[in-house]
C-alpha cells in the first residue's frame, strides 16, 4: 500500500539578533555577579571602632566637660595627634582615616579619654586588620613613651554601627567641611552643601518662611518675628539640606519659645527657639552650630557670612538652593548715624553689610 510521505517541519531557528541579545544578557548577568562577589570580598568598607585610654598625667578638671574650653580643645588635639602619629607611621597608614575624642571623664588613675576610630578595610580582611589595629596600639603604647596608657578594664577595639559613629564624629559644633567662597545672596550664587550643615528651613505647608540654625540634636535658633502670623507649632515643619526640594530630611515642630520681651512693633529681642518632635542624627551634612559665650563681641571690619533662601530680588521668588553672602561687620555707632539707620540699631543687635551697598542679604 502506498504510504504518503510525512512532511517534517524544520525546527525554528533563532534570528541572529535574538541570539546576540541572549548572549549579551547572560554575559551581563555574569559580569554583575562577578563584580558583586568581588566587591563583597575585596571592596573597601568603612569600619568604626571605639576604645578608651588612661591619661595618668592629667587630673580631671570640670573645664574638660566645657565643649569650647581651651583646655578641652587643646587636650583633644593632643590625643588625636598622638593616635594619628601611631597609625600613620604603621603598616595600616593607608587604611586609617581619623580618630575623634568623644569624651573626657574622671577615673581612679587621672583621666579617661573615650576615642572613636574610623578605618577603611577590604571586606574580606576586616577582622584581621581590626586585630592588627589593636596590636599596633598595644605595641606602640607599651614600647614607646606616651602620655596615653591602655585601659585594660574594657575590650580593646569595640565595633560601632555607622549611624551612631557618624553622629559622634559630627557632634562637634560649628565645623563646615569647606571654607565658603565669595557669593551674593542677591546675585543668586549658591552655597556648597558642605559649608553650612546647621542651616535649616522653617516651612508652613511646605513653603519656606524663615531660616534657622541647628544648635543641638533637637533645638534650633531663629527669629521671633517668624511666628507673628503663624503661632501654632503644628503648622510648621523644618527641612535640612541645601535644597528646599528635595530636602535632605524633614522634622515636625513640637514647640516654639519666643523671647519674653519680644514685641512685633519693635526689633529688639527678636529671637526664638524651636524644639523638634524627633531629634536629628548628626552627619557630615547635618550638624549643629556653636553658640558664642555671652561675653563674645563681634569686632568691626570682621568678615561674616549671611546664609538663607531669601528672595534674590525684591518681590522675587525664593531660590531652591541655599544662598550665601560675605559681608563686613559695621560698628553700631556708625550704623546709628542719621544717614544710615538713625539710631534704630540697639545694643543687642549686630550691624553688617557695606555702607556703599556692595553686597547684602537682600536688595
Amino acid at each position: 500500500m502506498y504510504q504518503p510521505g510525512v512532511l517534517r517541519r524544520r525546527p525554528n531557528s533563532w534570528a541572529p539578533w535574538a541570539v546576540a541579545s541572549v548572549v549579551t544578557a547572560v554575559l551581563l548577568a555574569l559580569a554583575v555577579t562577578i563584580g558583586l562577589v568581588y566587591f563583597l570580598a575585596y571592596g573597601q568598607k568603612i569600619h568604626y571602632y571605639q576604645t578608651s585610654f588612661q591619661i595618668p598625667s592629667v587630673a580631671y578638671d570640670p573645664e574638660l566637660s566645657v565643649e569650647q574650653s581651651k583646655r578641652r580643645t587643646d587636650l583633644k588635639e593632643e590625643v588625636s595627634d598622638e593616635i594619628d602619629g601611631i597609625f600613620l607611621r604603621s603598616s595600616l597608614n593607608h587604611h586609617y582615616i581619623k580618630s575623634h575624642v568623644a569624651n573626657f571623664r574622671p577615673s581612679n588613675d587621672g583621666l579617661k579619654a573615650d576615642v572613636l576610630f574610623k578605618f577603611k578595610f577590604p571586606s574580606n580582611k576586616a577582622d584581621t586588620l581590626k586585630g592588627q589595629a589593636g596590636n599596633v596600639l598595644h605595641k606602640k603604647l607599651r614600647s614607646t613613651p606616651s602620655f596615653l596608657k591602655i585601659d585594660n578594664s574594657l575590650p580593646y577595639l569595640r565595633e560601632m554601627n555607622a549611624v551612631q559613629a557618624e553622629h559622634i564624629l559630627n557632634s562637634n559644633c560649628g565645623v563646615g567641611m569647606e571654607y565658603p567662597t565669595m557669593a551674593r545672596i542677591a546675585d543668586g550664587q549658591t552655597a556648597s552643601k558642605a559649608n553650612w550643615p546647621w542651616q535649616a528651613s522653617l516651612q508652613v505647608e511646605g513653603i519656606h518662611f524663615c531660616g534657622a540654625s541647628l544648635i543641638s540634636a533637637e533645638w534650633l535658633l531663629t527669629a521671633a518675628h517668624c511666628f507673628d502670623t503663624y503661632k501654632n507649632p503644628k503648622l510648621w515643619t523644618v527641612s535640612f539640606g541645601t535644597t528646599l526640594s528635595p530636602p535632605l530630611m524633614r522634622r515636625k515642630v513640637q514647640s516654639v519659645m519666643v523671647h519674653e520681651n519680644y514685641a512685633a512693633h519693635r526689633h529688639e529681642d527678636d529671637i526664638a527657639v524651636i524644639k523638634l518632635s524627633t531629634p536629628v542624627l548628626f552627619s557630615e551634612d547635618v550638624h549643629r552650630v556653636c553658640l558664642p559665650d555671652a561675653t563674645f563681641k563681634v569686632l568691626p571690619k570682621r568678615k561674616v557670612f549671611v546664609t538663607g533662601w531669601g528672595a534674590l530680588k525684591a518681590s522675587g521668588p525664593f531660590p531652591n538652593s541655599l544662598q550665601q553672602v560675605e559681608v563686613e561687620v559695621i560698628s553700631n555707632d556708625v550704623c546709628n548715624q542719621v544717614p544710615v539707620y538713625g539710631g534704630a540699631v540697639a545694643s543687642g543687635m549686630i550691624c553688617a553689610g557695606f555702607l556703599t551697598g556692595k553686597r547684602d542679604a537682600c536688595e
